[in-house]
């Protein structure tokens, strides 16, 4: 088998393609957004689980392409609100709520809930579906909890409110470098690169 010429990232969020490209950074094969490839899919992810609808979206893009596709699907699972808003964090409150809006919603449901009780976790699943139509799933977390205020500007979506306890700030607050070694999507990439790089060993032209 040849080498993929690119790997299409089934994703249209600019802060998202630039987040992977940078955890990706070094791998040879170049990583293409949606846009950058051309692709206008409207996809319908009803799944229950963050996996599901990752391998919703890689499927519908690789039906569309072929070759090898990768999609993720991520959310925040607060545990005093009964893990909100999970597999709907990019839909909750609406899609075209904004962020502002939506983490001030949060922290105003958290209202008198002690600093132990605010655990979080961001979680990211990965998934590929490789040129042959086979597919492969990983999952990353990230253990936190939620603060008090919106603080930081270097993250995007829920980033603002979500405190790493070693650090003491939130995600927003970290240099890209340190929130990409730490972060949820940062550990599913580089399980799904392991995974992508073993695929490509074992169907090689060249075994």
């Amino acid at each position: 088998m040849k080498k993929p010429e690119k790997i299409i990232f089934a994703t249209g969020n600019r802060d998202k393609v630039r987040e992977i490209k940078e955890i990706m950074a070094g791998f040879d094969i170049p990583i293409f957004s949606l846009k950058d490839a051309g692709i206008d899919a409207d996809i319908k992810e009803d799944g229950e689980t963050f996996e599901e609808n990752a391998l919703i979206k890689a499927r519908s893009i690789w039906n569309i392409s072929g070759g090898l596709v990768l999609s993720d699907d991520s959310g925040l699972e607060i545990d005093a609100l009964n893990k909100e808003p999970g597999v709907l964090s990019a839909r909750y409150m609406g899609e075209n709520t904004s962020y502002v809006e939506k983490n001030n919603n949060l922290i105003g449901r958290l209202e008198g809930v002690p600093d132990e009780k605010r655990t979080a976790r961001f979680v990211c699943a990965v998934a590929a579906v490789f040129p042959d139509g086979s597919e492969k799933v990983v999952r990353g977390v990230m253990e936190g909890r939620i603060g008090y205020e919106i603080k930081g500007e270097n993250g995007f979506g829920y980033d603002p409110i979500f405190i790493l306890p070693e650090y003491g700030k939130t995600t927003a607050e970290l240099p890209p470098e340190v929130k990409n070694k730490e972060s949820h999507r940062g550990k599913a990439l580089r399980l799904i690169r392991k995974e992508i790089e073993e695929y490509l060993h074992e169907n090689s032209d060249s075994k």
